[in-house]
């Protein structure tokens, strides 16, 4: 009776997973930083990071955040953003993105915004695609005394031409500046 359910629990957390693409991890020697996948549904892309103990990556936009509060003083550095380029498809509007933590340490001019955890990045999508949707994965992946830059790739199949109300996850999500 055991073995049933847990056959049946392992069947319906692949069957829940199954929409997601095979994760990606971003490794600095032995040791994993990050994990992607991505998935393509109901007339949306969304892309998951989910981070190790430690480790963290950039806001999209922390460039621009960054600007914003240098005020046009001189940094002592910039963090790399996390950057999403996607391929066979369109997308219907910006990125979206989950609430960034400010780790700014403004004494020092230094200002910056990240991802620890479980962060998602979601766009609508235009139309659908003939063939599988490409996405590329940019930026680095840090922790307090060392950095890993992310060069990494995740692939969905081509995503339907559904459309609808947005994933539940859509309304914590903020607009990428």
């Amino acid at each position: 009776m055991m073995k049933t359910f847990l056959a049946a629990g392992v069947l319906a957390a692949t069957a829940a997973g199954a929409d997601w693409s095979a994760p990606v991890e971003v490794r600095h020697d032995d040791q994993r930083c990050v994990t992607y996948r991505a998935r393509a549904a109901g007339g949306y892309l969304s892309v998951e990071a989910v981070h190790d103990e430690g480790w963290h990556t950039y806001a999209f936009d922390n460039r621009v955040r960054a600007l914003e509060k240098l005020a046009g003083r001189q940094s002592t550095g910039i963090d790399r953003p996390t950057e999403l380029k996607v391929s066979g498809v369109e997308l219907d509007g910006p990125w979206h993105q989950s609430a960034p933590k400010d780790a700014s340490k403004p004494e020092l001019l230094w200002f910056t915004w990240v991802f620890s955890g479980r962060a998602v990045f979601m766009a609508k999508l235009k139309g659908s695609a003939a063939g599988p949707v490409r996405i590329s994965i940019r930026g680095q992946a840090c922790t307090e005394s060392t950095c890993k830059e992310i060069n990494a790739t995740l692939e969905v199949p081509a995503p339907d031409a559904g459309s609808g109300a947005p994933p539940a996850e859509w309304s914590g999500l903020i607009p990428v500046r």
